[in-house]
Parts: C-alpha cells; structure tokens; sequence
C-alpha cells in the first residue's frame, strides 16, 4: 500500500507530510503468520513540511488558549484546516506522481482534557472530507478517540511506531519527541514499552519568542534568544513545582496546562527578571524535566526528535542534564529517519494497521483497559472496501532506502 500521513502537532506552525509504501515481510506470507519476528519494510517516497498561512497559525493559536471563543471559530478552523490538508498532500502528490491508496490526517488537537490524570475528551480539527474529495482516497482520522473512549491517555500514540523500530534493542532506550509537548518511549529488553508525555517542550518557550521578538519569530530560531539568558533557578525551582511532573505514566498533557497564563502567573512573581533570563529558564525547564523523566528509567541512548532538535541551546542543556552516562543521538541518526517526518509516518503506520483490522494502541503506552484499532474513514471516490483483517500485527518495522 502506499499510505500519505499528515500531522500537525502541539506547535501548531505547519503540516508534516509522508507519502511511504507499506511492504509485509513476503517470507511469511500474505497474511502475516509465520515465523517470528514479522516484519513490515516502508519506503518513505515523499516527504514535505508546509507552514501554515498567517491566519490560519493566528487562528489555531487562539483555540489553544484557555478562553472562551465563538463556535464561528472552531467550525472555520475545521474547514480551513481540511482544505490546507487537501491542498498541501494534492502538490506533494502531484510533484512526485503518486497517488495514494489511503490518507490518515492527524488533524490539529485544540482540546485535550484532563481531570484527575484521566483524559476526558480529545478533539482534532481538520475535516478529513476535503481531502477525500480532492484525492479521491479513504481517509482515516479521529486517531485518539478510541483509546481515550477505552480509558487510555489517547496520547502519545507515538509509542507504537518506538516499539517496532526498536524491537531488538539491547539496553534501556528513550525515544524522544520534542514538539510542542514533550513525550518519550522507554524501550527495555524483556518488557512492555511504556510512553508518556514528560511536560513542555517548546510550548513555553515559543510564547516567550513571540514576546521577545513582537511575533517576528514564532520560535527560538537556533536557540539564540535562550543563549543570550542565564537560568534563574529561583525561578526554575517554581516551575518545578507543577504536579503533572510528579505523576506516574501513563501520563499526557497539553496547552490545555501549558499556555501563556500559567507562565505568566509564574512569572509575575519574578518581575526583575529580563525577557531573556526568562527564556533561557523555561528552556532549562524542558531539558530538566526530559532528563529527570530519562534517569528514572535507567535509560543508556536517547534517540530524538521533532523540532526541538533544531534548537542548539535547547539539545545543549539537555545533553548537560542527563550527563555523560547517557548518549543523545537522532532518528535520522538511529533510524535513517528524518526527525521532522517521524510523527507523519506515525500516522501513515496507524493507517496500515487499522485499514487490516489490527490494534494501533497498546495498554502499556496509553493505560487502556485494551488495545484498539485506531480511528474512523471517510470514503474516497467509491465505496470503502477493507481488506480480509489480518491476525496478528507485525513486531519488527524496517525503513527501506
């Protein structure tokens, strides 16, 4: 099959796209039973990160607040979202000539509630129907609800896509993805894998960039504004103070906790400190909490990601964190997987395995009562027609040159 992905994170800057070729191990057979371990081999064949429009971003940013907004709103962002979407995978397509047999969209998360560690409701924008009619493919969406519905944290999802591409690992791996939210998947020898957002990665560092830089910028570009700062560990100790690092995995969170007021109303407390003490402190922040979650899980490699890789300062003070028992290196590195693709061939994976009738979710990485097939479709241009399901899901994922 080739499968497009397309996601949007908790950065909310733009949209990752991967059009990959699904390939089962044809060793063991069509219906994947046979010997072990089975192994599912994916070509990445296009591959594109698309910026938001201005008003669009602008839009998308104001839903993640904590504040009440007009139903006009949401209802818009939905339908701009699907058309972005639409349009975004439809150049790409046609730039490199393919047409995909399934598309899976993310969509953006503009609310993901929880009360008492337990997640209550997810909600993703983007409506998948725009890209079904512009392409004409099955599109698969609404990828955490289900889990949640089970009783899992609906995120990260990521854990899955960890598992498979360490199926073989030998020593205690963290896989780490630094979006807007910070998560990690702790891989270890002889046991489940477990997965759980560790706190903010860049959530509140790009409020501070926007302050800094009159919105000029939407992030700290190369760390510079994080670099001009010295940490301020009265400061730092505060922030700390936050339950959410505390609390066992299954663990996620979101804007929802991490959003301009609560920064703010640490920061009020601190009035003399400059705007860039105050960035090089919230970035001290993510590279502490990554580290602390890292160390309580004896974990020897962290393997990471996302757009926080792109940040010197922010990579530096990790690698200064965790200390030099612990070896950081990168999924394009480890995997040959470029880091801001790894998420968008996520939801290309999803999409395989819920297409085949097999669970995209896992009790050990989301706490569900089981494991579930993820996400709903939309028909493309005919009728939907699934494939006989398969029984068992592979355990080895192979990226392919």
């Amino acid at each position: 099959m080739i499968i497009a992905g397309l996601m949007t994170g908790t950065s909310a800057d733009g949209l990752d796209l991967v059009i990959a070729e699904f390939l089962p191990d044809p060793t063991v057979g069509s219906d994947l039973v046979g010997a072990d371990p089975t192994t599912l081999t994916v070509r990445i064949l296009a591959e594109r990160e698309t910026p938001f429009d201005d008003q669009l971003a602008a839009d998308i940013l104001r839903l993640l607040e904590p504040t009440d907004l007009p139903l006009s709103l949401v209802s818009s962002v939905d339908a701009r979202l699907g058309r972005f979407c639409a349009e975004a995978l439809s150049e790409l397509c046609t730039d490199h000539d393919l047409s995909p047999d399934l598309v899976v969209s993310h969509g953006q998360t503009v609310r993901h509630d929880i009360t008492d560690g337990q997640v209550t409701s997810t909600l993703q924008l983007g409506q998948p129907a725009f890209i079904a009619e512009r392409l004409g493919a099955p599109v698969l969406s609404d990828v955490r609800s289900r889990d949640v519905a089970a009783g899992g944290q609906g995120a990260p999802l990521v854990g899955l896509l960890d598992s498979l591409l360490l199926s073989e690992v030998e020593a205690p791996t963290a896989v780490l993805n630094l979006g807007g939210i910070a998560n990690i998947t702790v891989i270890t020898p002889g046991q489940d894998p477990i997965a759980f957002d560790t706190g903010p990665a860049n959530a509140l560092i790009d409020i501070l960039a926007r302050r800094i830089t009159d919105a000029r910028q939407s992030y700290d570009r190369d760390g510079a504004l994080a670099a001009a700062g010295t940490t301020d560990e009265d400061l730092l100790t505060a922030l700390l103070s936050e339950p959410f690092y505390g609390r066992p995995a299954p663990k996620s969170t979101g804007k929802e906790l991490f959003h301009a007021a609560y920064l703010d109303s640490f920061l009020e407390a601190h009035p003399h400190l400059g705007e860039h003490d105050q960035i090089a402190t919230v970035t001290a922040l993510t590279a502490r909490t990554i580290a602390e979650a890292v160390r309580d899980h004896d974990v020897t490699t962290v393997i990471a990601s996302g757009g926080g890789t792109r940040n010197p300062e922010l990579m530096r003070r990790l690698g200064e964190e965790l200390g030099e028992g612990i070896a950081v290196t990168s999924t394009d590195e480890a995997f040959g997987l470029p880091e801001g693709s790894k998420e968008a061939l996520l939801m290309a994976l999803l999409g395989w395995l819920s297409w085949h009738g097999l669970d995209g979710t896992a009790p050990s990485l989301t706490g569900a009562i089981g494991p579930r097939i993820a996400g709903r479709f939309t028909p493309g241009e005919g009728p939907l027609r699934l494939p006989e399901p398969l029984r068992r899901r592979p355990t080895r994922l192979r990226l392919a040159d």
